[in-house]
């Protein structure tokens, strides 16, 4: 399918948007609270959690990035990028995507010692952003790259939103990309709720 280049870089920026927020949400804003604010030590003594602590960050992450991208499509159709009625679709695939990474992050900045250690992160965050089909198709990599940028969550989110935003609803990607994100959301959620209790009890 042949479509304009602003209009086929549009849905992998909704979707790196998403990922962005959620995630920023649940690294930087959670360790900020768990180093500098103690905030959460102030909510130990509480009948609440650490899987009440995780979920709700995940929550609020997921509810800002889908805010945010709401926004970002609301400024896409305005501009004229919206080549499908499909790109409707983007709402919730959004609150997928954000939950992939919310957790992710989450799960990541448990693993974290102090703020330094962000700069690892970016190192693993701007090469997915560029290299995940944000800006070209699979098909212009390398056939040995191709599978490595497969497994990327941002491919797959990219491929969650990108299809129906351009009128292609292939089912099985559309599945796959789907389980994948939910796999690795549910996944990164177990461990930031194991790795939350430990910080928490020390």
């Amino acid at each position: 399918m042949n479509v304009r280049y602003p209009v086929f870089v549009a849905p992998a920026i909704l979707a790196t948007t998403a990922m962005n927020t959620a995630f920023n949400q649940t690294s930087f804003g959670v360790f900020t609270r768990i180093k500098v604010d103690l905030t959460y030590e102030a909510i130990v003594p509480t009948p609440l959690s650490a899987t009440d602590i995780a979920v709700g960050e995940v929550a609020s992450a997921v509810l800002n990035g889908l805010l945010t991208s709401a926004g970002f499509l609301l400024a896409t159709t305005a501009m004229g990028l919206a080549a499908s009625p499909g790109i409707l679709l983007a709402v919730p695939a959004a609150c997928l995507v954000g939950f992939a990474f919310a957790a992710g992050g989450l799960a990541v900045t448990t693993f974290l010692r102090d703020f330094p250690d962000f700069q690892l992160i970016q190192l693993l965050m701007l090469p997915m952003y560029l290299f995940a089909t944000t800006f070209y198709p699979l098909s212009t990599y390398p056939g040995w790259l191709r599978p490595l940028v497969e497994a990327l969550p941002l491919y797959q989110s990219i491929q969650l939103i990108r299809g129906p935003a351009l009128g292609s609803f292939d089912g099985p990607t559309l599945a796959f990309a789907t389980c994948y994100l939910a796999v690795f959301g549910t996944a990164a959620m177990i461990i930031a709720t194991r790795r939350l209790g430990k910080l928490l009890l020390k």
